[in-house]
């Protein structure tokens, strides 16, 4: 099904590149399009996660750099039984992740400074195993290749606004078609935004929790990471409103349009989700607040088999004694 869901969004974004090119072009703006398309098709299959990364300045990181993060998604990837991913940091300050790659092989996470300073290692934990879900269920060929391509038709859209309005252009269109191509922008991402299902966000956050063990943990770290979401502005995100159904929150402000379309389900129904599953697994009846206190025995997330409280305070989230806390745990 996810490869069959990605020749349909390819299909349906190279349509409308072609749809594009012809109120540039006409029939010869529609072939240089469909060339492009098939270009940015396959590029986008070997390289969108790079671009991605590159787009929101992540840095990769390793056992040296961020031996706490780096050693948290190993262990969970092992559990996962997952190949180890790239580890990518974004100094940003709020809260948030995703990951990419076209397969688990060529795969990578990426959290920002924010979550790593503003949540504990039991949440972080569940945000990574969130992630890890995603590489698992092969969502990130879908999310990259989706975000490189309506990035792509926004570019030529603006592209339209200096080209579309030509008198001489064959597409006899003129300034309709510039005014057309202004409103294929935002129309471009509500496909983007559509063509990948919510409901993958309800299966990776089940998985994510059966491979970190406590659901509650996640159910908790989406709670706080919601509430900064609105309060602090991811600003590479707000640029590229695209990419914002890579996130595990939607790390656009509100303030534009671009929230028109939610490319995620609400939160609170993820939460309830998250703790009718810790019932099931018989780790209900404490709430997500106070995760930690439910938490199994000696997984990547606790030294000596002694689960962490799930409350650090701000800027020490690793529960480290002594040191320049300011850095966190990346190095």
């Amino acid at each position: 099904m996810n490869y069959f869901r990605t020749a349909i969004l390819l299909a349906g974004m190279t349509a409308l590149f072609m749809g594009v090119g012809f109120m540039i072009g006409g029939q010869g703006g529609m072939m240089i399009a469909l060339l492009v398309a098939a270009g940015m098709n396959v590029f986008s299959y070997w390289n969108s996660d790079r671009m991605v990364l590159s787009m929101y300045g992540a840095r990769e990181v390793d056992r040296a750099s961020a031996p706490e993060f780096y050693g948290m998604v190993e262990e969970l990837a092992a559990r996962a039984q997952l190949p180890m991913p790239r580890v990518y940091l974004m100094d940003n300050p709020q809260p948030n992740a995703f990951a990419t790659g076209r397969n688990p092989q060529n795969a990578a996470v990426a959290a920002t400074t924010g979550l790593l300073h503003s949540l504990s290692r039991e949440e972080v934990a569940g945000v990574m195993a969130h992630e890890l879900a995603h590489v698992k269920n092969y969502d990130t060929l879908t999310m990259t290749i989706t975000a490189t391509l309506a990035g792509a038709i926004s570019m030529l859209a603006n592209f339209a606004m200096f080209f579309g309005g030509n008198r001489n252009n064959n597409n006899g269109f003129g300034i309709i078609g510039t005014i057309a191509m202004v409103i294929l922008a935002p129309l471009a991402a509500m496909v983007v935004q559509m063509a990948v299902s919510r409901s993958r966000e309800y299966e990776a956050d089940k998985l994510g929790a059966e491979i970190c063990g406590q659901p509650l943990w996640l159910a908790s770290a989406l709670a706080k990471i919601s509430n900064a979401a609105h309060a602090v502005p991811n600003m590479p995100a707000e640029h590229n409103p695209a990419t914002a159904h890579m996130f595990i929150i939607n790390p656009l402000s509100g303030e534009r349009m671009d929230n028109l379309f939610s490319t995620h389900p609400a939160t609170e129904n993820r939460i309830a989700a998250l703790q009718a599953l810790a019932q099931q697994m018989g780790g209900g009846g404490h709430g997500y607040a106070n995760a930690a206190a439910s938490a199994p025995q000696g997984g990547p997330w606790a030294r000596g088999g002694t689960p962490r409280p799930a409350s650090r305070p701000a800027g020490n989230p690793w529960g480290r004694r002594g040191g320049d806390e300011r850095r966190g745990p990346w190095g």
